[in-house]
């Protein structure tokens, strides 16, 4: 048995959502759930290393549909937020000081996680409201152009954004099956006993589920997917484009 909270409920209900109806989303609400994500999620040492830049423009969101390798729900969505590593503001408490920051890989890994953190605050209360979202982690796919587009100086680079809007509930998809339990959840010490063999259950328990959907992929539908994915290196220049904002990896 677990047990359950109005939130973990709506972890449960949580799927992905690409298609949105035209119901307006407010700046009310906007900010209502930005408010309560920064409150509610962590941050390292208090720093606080992220922005969070909110975006309606149509013509922008256009231009960062194309930088998502033409995700159309980038456009279409309501509301469009990148989320973003921050240490522009460390500079600035240095500088009060007459500090020089000592940019290091520490800074620029806790800020990356600052800003998931926020973002998936940002998605559970997007959520607990009824709205729907999807994270396009595919803002990475041009750094400098989507740091252009969103007015992001030095010290500042966008780790994904998140699609909001009123789900299009005639078109809202099934839950996907998580990968197994004991292969996600380890207890006192990580447990490599019969991990493949829960891979690859998975890979049926997936396949079925997209069969049942008229979409057929591989038998092997998760491990598959995976190894298609990774078995070339993945934007081999994004290091170079993120030290160019002033992040280090050293």
């Amino acid at each position: 048995m677990t047990l359950s909270t109005t939130v973990t409920d709506v972890q449960h209900k949580h799927v992905t959502i690409r298609k949105f109806n035209d119901r307006p989303v407010s700046d009310e609400l906007v900010t209502s759930i930005l408010e309560a994500a920064r409150r509610g999620a962590p941050t390292s040492s208090n720093r606080q290393t992220y922005s969070m830049i909110v975006v309606r423009n149509p013509n922008v969101k256009k231009e960062l549909a194309v930088v998502a390798g033409g995700q159309e729900h980038v456009e279409t969505c309501q509301v469009f937020i990148a989320f973003c590593a921050d240490i522009r503001k460390l500079t600035t408490a240095c500088e009060i000081h007459n500090v020089t920051l000592m940019n290091s890989l520490e800074a620029t890994l806790v800020s990356t996680v600052d800003a998931a953190l926020v973002g998936m605050s940002v998605n559970t209360a997007a959520e607990s409201f009824g709205l729907g979202a999807v994270m396009i982690g595919a803002m990475r796919n041009d750094v400098e152009k989507a740091a252009k587009l969103l007015g992001l100086p030095k010290g500042v680079y966008c780790v994904f954004g998140m699609c909001l809007g009123w789900p299009d509930e005639n078109q809202r998809p099934p839950q996907k099956p998580r990968l197994p339990e004991d292969v996600i959840i380890h207890y006192e010490q990580y447990k490599t006993e019969g991990f493949r063999e829960a891979i690859l259950e998975h890979n049926k328990e997936l396949a079925d589920h997209y069969n049942s959907l008229g979409n057929n992929k591989h038998d092997a539908a998760w491990t598959w997917h995976i190894a298609n994915q990774l078995q070339h290196p993945r934007r081999p220049d994004l290091r170079e484009k993120i030290e160019n904002q002033g992040f280090s990896f050293s």
